[in-house]
């Protein structure tokens, strides 16, 4: 039975994603979907299954330099975070920010405001905000599975509508014989599920509204719990510097933009004689946040030595420390990488292409909408934003170049609206595990949590885009749905209000 190309090829992930839904264990559902993916490739054969899962799996993804570059980069995050810990810099920035910010809503804003500030790119976004602001939500009883749908729906919906960032560059370069720079800028108003995102995070903020798991996961946050899980335990840190400052915090961070920054341009010849855009646009992400994290991390070491906060030898103490931290998120995202290689050998992406190329022309004004539950369902499957791009993308442009070019823009900013929420509700995605362990929240809490928050705004995406593919205008779809979401959250809070009374 062949089953390249064919829908058996998103078996595998749709049965880890159930699993992991289910027992609400993700290492042993990740693991299942892998070896369901190596029966099918190899025919159920034992034999193949076994090389197919360990030499073109397990091995070919921990030997990709892509992936061994984002290693390094959460493994060097993972130290400077004990370093600035350690140091007593999230300490006073903690006791800083009680004076500042009053209330859970403050805390909150202010975990939005840092996550679109820091736009540059998703896996940097989830653990910088994670690691800056956990302290602050924490004292004001933020629970982490709050905190981690915070910097989950700040980092890839913020990333996809700025010019400025590794995702801009990433979806230029799939708009072939068209200029990719100029469509991304016009797409951005389009894309609603990124803008929608931001603006139901405000509303659940300002009107005080939480439903799903994550009302009850609030409700025990104000009791003093903040995690909901009866198996969570705290791990001892070693104790922190009582002389730490906010600037112990403050710097480290700024030292790390900086030199993420000018690592990317780096990595884009910007020092060669390329300007800034177009070096942000050739970029590698993984090799310029892992060189520009590596220098931060030793620019840190360096001032805290100077500033006599810690010793060498307890600077050193970090590094394994954060290592540790960091290895359940490099365990999933290594066990997620496998799975895309199974369903990338089972021809998924083919599968998709074929079945878009022959239903394209059929609907032209409902294609956006389409497009964008393709793309929705693809990202979640697969647990790729970018590889949705990759696929939908050049199928958009050969339909509508040199046709319709408005409808062109229409479709592609739905394709990355698709891409982006199926990224944000899938298990297996690389940046929903970023934004669990940026929050050092367990990882299908978060998911299960998040879901209802991301199918709402997905609900009222939709309607944008059948709205959007009509009018062709964004100055009515997007108004109408951002009235739509702030009537479901209106509604919400008014059933909310009478389970209490």
């Amino acid at each position: 039975m062949n089953m390249f190309a064919t829908f058996w090829a998103l078996v595998p992930p749709i049965v880890a994603i159930v699993l992991a839904l289910i027992t609400k264990e993700v290492y042993s559902s990740l693991f299942v979907g892998i070896v369901v993916g190596g029966l099918f490739f190899s025919g159920f054969s034992f034999e193949g299954t076994l090389t197919h899962i360990f030499n073109d799996g397990f091995v070919s993804v921990l030997s990709d330099p892509y992936n061994v570059g984002i290693i390094i980069f959460l493994v060097i995050l993972g130290a400077m975070v004990s370093l600035m810990n350690r140091a007593g810099g999230s300490a006073a920035f903690g006791r800083f920010a009680k004076q500042k910010i009053k209330t859970r809503a403050g805390a909150q804003l202010a975990t939005i405001a840092l996550g679109v500030l820091i736009f540059i790119d998703d896996y940097f976004n989830c653990l910088t905000v994670g690691s800056v602001m956990r302290p602050v939500t924490d004292q004001h009883r933020v629970s982490r599975a709050k905190l981690a749908y915070l910097i989950d729906a700040t980092a890839a919906p913020v990333c996809i509508i700025a010019p400025i960032s590794s995702w801009a560059a990433a979806v230029s370069g799939f708009v072939e014989g068209e200029d990719g720079f100029s469509i991304f800028i016009n797409a951005i108003p389009y894309n609603f599920y990124a803008l929608l995102t931001i603006a139901m995070m405000i509303g659940l903020v300002v009107l005080h509204v939480d439903f799903g798991p994550m009302r009850h996961y609030e409700a025990n946050a104000l009791d003093g719990d903040l995690f909901s899980d009866k198996d969570h335990e705290t791990e001892e840190e070693a104790p922190a510097n009582a002389k730490g400052r906010v600037i112990d915090l403050i710097i480290p961070i700024l030292t790390l933009i900086v030199c993420c920054v000018v690592g990317m341009i780096y990595t884009g010849g910007f020092f060669e004689g390329a300007d800034f855009i177009t070096s942000f646009s050739n970029s590698d992400a993984s090799v310029g946040l892992a060189l520009g994290s590596i220098c931060a991390m030793l620019i840190t070491i360096v001032i805290y030595l100077l500033r006599r906060v810690l010793k060498f030898s307890e600077c050193m103490e970090c590094l394994p420390a954060g290592f540790k931290a960091m290895v359940p998120a490099i365990l999933i995202l290594t066990f997620a990488w496998t799975l895309k290689a199974m369903t990338d050998s089972l021809g998924a992406k083919e599968f998709v292409a074929a079945a878009m190329e022959q239903n394209a022309g059929s609907f032209m004004n409902l294609l956006p909408a389409i497009i964008f539950l393709v793309g929705c369902f693809l990202a979640f499957s697969t647990g790729t934003s970018w590889g949705t791009f990759g696929i939908l993308i050049p199928i958009v442009v050969a339909v509508f170049s040199g046709s319709d070019h408005e409808l062109m823009i229409i479709s592609i900013s739905a394709c990355m609206a698709g891409a982006v929420c199926g990224d944000h509700c899938s298990p297996i995605s690389d940046t929903t595990i970023m934004a669990s362990a940026g929050a050092q929240c367990k990882h299908v809490n978060h998911v299960t949590t998040q879901l209802p928050y991301a199918l709402m705004v997905a609900a009222v995406s939709f309607v944008a885009y059948v709205i959007a593919g009509f009018t062709r205008s964004p100055f009515i779809s997007l108004p109408v749905g951002f009235l739509l979401l702030l009537a479901a959250l209106f509604a919400v809070k008014r059933m909310n209000a009478e389970k209490e009374a």
